[in-house]
């Protein structure tokens, strides 16, 4: 894993959204800081002799308002609630898979949406996936107190808890917290619930971490003990010898997502580049170097397969007996909804 001294270096790439460095002019890839490791792109530095080049974002929808106002590139990397949007806005075109010879291995779970794949062609090429759920202290937490979601409502910890600024992750934890596990049929009812509690859980936040970063910091600092965490900065934070431990079998559950790539429409760098990009990404002995450099695990199968056991239990996505929220796409307009009473109720209203 990456030392946590690397992570929070990272920070200052988040805020300047600019190329990592001047490589190859022919392929602009737009991505998550952090995600420019050489093991992923390997075979095209070998073919081309330089890295694509870079620009990276924050977040999902800090990425899709900067590409929609007119920001070009060759490809993109959001998360799959995300992809109906670049779809509606029409600013990515499908994917030609017999260009993608491991499109073959791609676990089929990580497909099974007419947004990702439909009669016009494959729109999302899936690519790597990941675990949220409780990270905490346990020198001063008890296992019982994370044995259930309700820890972020206990007053004992009030000001000792971080949740993500994240409207998908906070929501995703609060269907969880109240019952629900499959966000795609949503009522009124169970909106109304999930926003109440997230309304007595902001009582109790010290802090919403923008990056995974910031959220390690504030856990190695001691400030906060108990954070709703990518598996990412739990690995990070484990391997820097910080006492952190990760509870994905709350009685309510945890959540996964999982991120890929899309094609922009009108990307003004190579097409030929783009393809020899993902190729290089989704073959299996890439699997290793995404979880070694990020802590993710790989949507092939194959590349799977090459993971030990207890490498999977390191990174904290091994399987689990608990229920599990997928955040796979939903509603766009329910999407909306959640932004803004996210923002209602950061302000404290």
């Amino acid at each position: 894993m990456k030392k946590l001294t690397s992570l929070m270096a990272g920070t200052a790439l988040l805020a300047a959204a600019l190329p990592a460095s001047a490589a190859d002019p022919e392929l602009l890839v737009f991505d998550w800081a952090g995600f420019e490791v050489p093991g992923l792109f390997a075979d095209y530095t070998a073919k081309y002799g330089d890295d694509p080049s870079y620009t990276f974002y924050g977040d999902d929808d800090e990425a899709y308002q900067k590409l929609a106002s007119g920001f070009k590139a060759d490809l993109a990397h959001p998360c799959s609630q995300m992809v109906s949007k670049y779809r509606d806005a029409g600013l990515i075109e499908p994917w030609d898979v017999s260009r993608i010879p491991e499109f073959a291995n791609i676990d089929p779970k990580f497909l099974n949406s007419p947004i990702f794949k439909d009669d016009a062609g494959v729109w999302y090429i899936p690519t790597d996936w990941g675990a949220t759920a409780v990270a905490y202290n346990p020198e001063e937490v008890p296992a019982e107190d994370v044995a259930s979601l309700d820890v972020f409502l206990n007053a004992k910890y009030q000001g000792r808890i971080s949740l993500p600024d994240s409207s998908d992750d906070v929501w995703a934890l609060a269907y969880l917290a109240t019952g629900v596990t499959d966000w795609t049929t949503i009522t009124d009812e169970q909106f109304d619930a999930a926003a109440a509690w997230l309304r007595e859980a902001h009582k109790n936040v010290q802090s919403y971490w923008a990056d995974p970063s910031e959220q390690a910091q504030t856990m190695a600092s001691g400030e906060v003990l108990i954070s709703w965490s990518w598996n990412d900065g739990v690995a990070y934070l484990q391997a820097d010898g910080y006492p952190v431990a990760f509870q994905r079998e709350a009685a309510e559950g945890s959540s996964s997502f999982f991120c890929g790539f899309v094609n922009m429409k009108d990307g003004p760098g190579s097409e030929d580049k783009a393809y020899d990009f993902i190729n290089s990404w989704l073959r299996p002995d890439a699997g290793k170097a995404l979880l070694d450099e990020i802590g993710y695990g790989h949507t092939n199968v194959k590349a799977m397969e090459a993971i030990t056991a207890e490498e999977k239990e390191t990174a904290g996505i091994q399987p689990i007996d608990a229920p599990i929220l997928a955040q796979t796409p939903n509603d766009p307009e329910l999407r909306e909804r959640q932004l803004a009473e996210f923002e209602k109720i950061k302000a404290g209203f």
